[in-house]
């Protein structure tokens, strides 16, 4: 089996010490690291490997984007209430997507995401044996979740019966890469059977499951009235915490016994503190989460409630919402939002074995960052002034990303896609998303309220 050695100034493994190498390597065979360590002690125990020496780059673990959505309404619904936003632009697009167009925003997504160093995407999604080809293509690690609606009122997304045929005929295919678990919009989107289904397929199947929760402060309430209890409580009820994996999309409005709750059953969290400033949803407990053992990831949520796709500024924003929520400049220190961002991110989606540091034995999604840039200067990657972490989390952006790989194949080299068409893959988009919106107008044309939503009773 071919060796690879990628050998650059620093090695941030995020590993449980949180070593840093300087002057180190990997070694790569096939799609899995084998060793990580000193260069020169690398080479010289390896001679046969082929020596890729990265100067003036830091290599780290790909970042991981635990909770995402394809889609093509980038800058199109802004400054609007998550439910306004909802009703009258997202929920429309939904019944009008159609499966081209959805393959088409997943490849942007895809595209985009391993230019800016995501090497784990969690989509969730519509039509997504698109989502499926696209990744497969592009060489991203996949985790598949499609869109569900299991109401007579929300039957504009996917059904159960779309997610179990995704699971049947994609999941654990592309050599381990691509992942599907068990997915619904939110809670009240599924009927009684739809719920009882949902947590049977994922049983069935060895699957996680993952559903939006508690982003808006009227849910709390909602949830109360309907069941008796807080959300999280709720779930435990329904019996959702005998799947594999549960992991929640938010969770801005989880109270400290919805925490506990949530810890004492393994389940997880995506945080996306961009979204919930851009939609001004709140201010998740993260720290409190953590404090419990509750593993968190970072996600983007959708190019329409983020306007892109670059992990490097959640992790910044992330940092910057839990001093803002604590009033403690201390809150929530580098290493443990880069954690979030690479290992805790992979734990919370439950690929922790296969993804997010760099270890003997993981696969090798690994990706570069060009440290001769006026954003990471200074560096001091020793000694008393020690800012290595600071600067990834504080001062990187996605675009200074200069090589991205994923199990041992480079997607991205010089900043250059090389597994895919990016002019094709932009012109694609552009040409279908015309048709969309005009759809989208025309069905708007004749529902002036929009898609019903049930704050309003449905």
């Amino acid at each position: 089996m071919t060796k690879l050695l990628l050998a650059a100034d620093q090695v941030v493994t995020m590993d449980a010490a949180n070593r840093v190498l300087l002057d180190g390597a990997v070694l790569i065979e096939g799609p899995a690291i084998t060793a990580v360590g000193d260069r020169a002690a690398l080479e010289a125990a390896h001679p046969d490997a082929t020596v890729k020496r990265l100067r003036d780059r830091l290599l780290m673990p790909g970042l991981i984007n635990a909770h995402a959505h394809s889609g093509l309404l980038r800058g199109t619904a802004e400054h609007l209430p998550v439910w306004e936003w909802l009703t009258l632009h997202i929920n429309p697009m939904h019944r009008v997507l159609n499966a081209e167009e959805a393959e088409a925003a997943s490849r942007l997504a895809y595209a985009e995401s391993l230019l800016s160093g995501t090497t784990t995407f969690v989509d969730m999604w519509r039509f997504m044996e698109g989502s499926a080809r696209a990744a497969d293509a592009l060489g991203i690690r996949l985790l598949a979740v499609p869109y569900v609606g299991e109401h007579p009122d929300y039957d504009y997304f996917d059904t159960l019966d779309d997610n179990e045929r995704v699971i049947e005929t994609w999941h654990r295919k592309a050599d381990g890469r691509i992942n599907v678990w068990v997915g619904l919009e939110h809670l009240f989107y599924a009927d009684e059977a739809g719920q009882a289904r949902a947590i049977d397929l994922a049983k069935k199947y060895g699957v996680g499951f993952h559903t939006h929760l508690s982003e808006s402060n009227i849910e709390p309430p909602e949830f109360e009235k309907r069941y008796g209890v807080r959300p999280v409580h709720a779930f435990e009820k329904l019996g959702f915490f005998e799947a594999p994996k549960v992991m929640f999309a938010h969770a801005v409005w989880f109270d400290e016994s919805e925490i506990e709750t949530l810890a004492r059953h393994g389940g997880s969290v995506s945080h996306n503190p961009i979204s919930n400033m851009k939609l001004a949803s709140g201010i998740a407990l993260v720290e409190t989460m953590l404090a419990n053992g509750v593993a968190v990831g970072l996600g983007t949520d959708g190019e329409k409630e983020n306007n892109n796709f670059d992990v490097f500024e959640e992790l910044k924003a992330a940092s910057l919402l839990g001093k803002l929520r604590a009033l403690d400049a201390a809150a929530l220190d580098s290493w443990e939002v880069l954690k979030m961002g690479t290992v805790g991110g992979a734990r919370a989606i439950g690929l922790e074995a296969e993804t997010g540091s760099l270890e003997p034995g993981k696969r090798a999604d690994i990706i570069a960052v060009r440290t001769d840039t006026p954003r990471m200067t200074p560096l001091f990657d020793e000694g008393p002034y020690f800012n290595l972490q600071h600067n990834l989390v504080h001062a990187v952006r996605g675009s200074d990303v200069d090589l991205t790989m994923v199990d041992g194949r480079i997607l991205v080299e010089n900043g250059r896609l090389l597994s895919g068409d990016l002019a094709a893959i932009i012109a694609e988009a552009r040409r279908l998303a015309p048709g969309l919106f005009a759809r989208r107008a025309a069905w708007l044309a004749d529902h002036q309220t929009g898609s019903k939503q049930w704050t309003e009773g449905g």
